[in-house]
């Protein structure tokens, strides 16, 4: 059980880290050219869904890891 929480905890990080540098890139690019600042956000708000939508997809990969191995062994 505890190798899954690892791996779940890994991957919220690693979201964490992606939704950062998501939000960070909308801030240089308005701060570069903010005509396009609408543009940007739209494209910034995909990123994020993307990004929470594989945060959320690997602790489920995680426990169905360790369910599936779990009976298999």
């Amino acid at each position: 059980m505890l190798n899954c929480q690892k791996w779940s905890t890994i991957a919220s990080a690693g979201a964490t880290v992606g939704i950062g540098n998501v939000f960070s890139s909308l801030i240089h690019s308005v701060v570069r050219k903010p005509s396009l600042a609408k543009q940007s956000f739209g494209y910034a708000i995909l990123g994020f869904a993307l990004t929470e939508a594989i945060a959320s997809f690997a602790p489920l990969m995680a426990f169905l890891v360790l369910f599936i191995f779990s009976f298999i062994l």
